[in-house]
């Protein structure tokens, strides 16, 4: 999709008071250190280095904000979030990233939807979870939409990766309630599957009211 290969950096900010105020859309991607967060945007916009993916996975400690569509009036923000639950971290630097996560995922006003990345050969994890009830209130009211995008997808064979699904959506029915706005796909970056899927549901979601 055109418009999600329209991706440019914008800034990278250590504190949410950093970042640029404003009333674009804004769509967070957040998921384990070693989930594919990175590969699945730059898969997205189909550029090779937007997104940066240490070999030491832990190590991107800001949030990266990049600009979606036109260059002159953009319409949307990617927000590249810090990958947590790697252990080499220091302890110190984990706590402040999980407050400036939380505070982001909490309070940000323009945050329209976030991108869970979750392993699909490991599922949720314990802080794939908190995350999720970190979110809830916001997810139930219908202020923030929720993408859990399965990653790795083509490590599975047919039968696990239905099993991963069905796990996942399993799981986000309790989360979700009524809510019609989250989901779950099946994504492979290097098999492109569900590509398509995941950037035609970013592009509604800039585009509801």
């Amino acid at each position: 999709m055109a418009w999600a290969h329209s991706a440019r950096f914008l800034t990278t900010a250590s504190q949410l008071d950093q970042l640029p105020g404003g009333e674009l859309p804004e769509i967070a991607f957040v998921g384990r250190s070693n989930a594919g967060k990175s590969t699945a945007i730059n898969t997205l916009a189909q550029q090779k280095r937007l997104a940066f993916a240490s070999r030491t996975p832990g190590r991107t400690q800001h949030i990266n904000l990049f600009e979606i569509g036109p260059k002159d009036a953009p319409d949307a923000l990617l927000a590249d979030l810090p990958g947590y639950g790697y252990a080499a971290v220091e302890r110190a630097a984990k706590l402040r990233w999980q407050a400036v996560m939380s505070d982001y995922l909490q309070l940000r006003r323009p945050l329209h939807g976030v991108v869970l990345m979750v392993d699909s050969r490991l599922g949720f994890t314990d802080l794939d979870r908190s995350l999720l009830e970190l979110m809830a209130p916001r997810l139930a009211g219908g202020e923030v939409r929720l993408l859990a995008v399965l990653t790795k997808s083509d490590k599975l064979n047919r039968a696990e990766g239905q099993r991963a699904l069905a796990a996942a959506q399993e799981l986000l029915g309790t989360i979700a309630g009524e809510s019609s706005d989250i989901g779950v796909t099946l994504f492979s970056a290097l098999k492109r599957e569900g590509v398509g899927d995941v950037a035609e549901t970013l592009y509604a979601w800039t585009r509801k009211p």
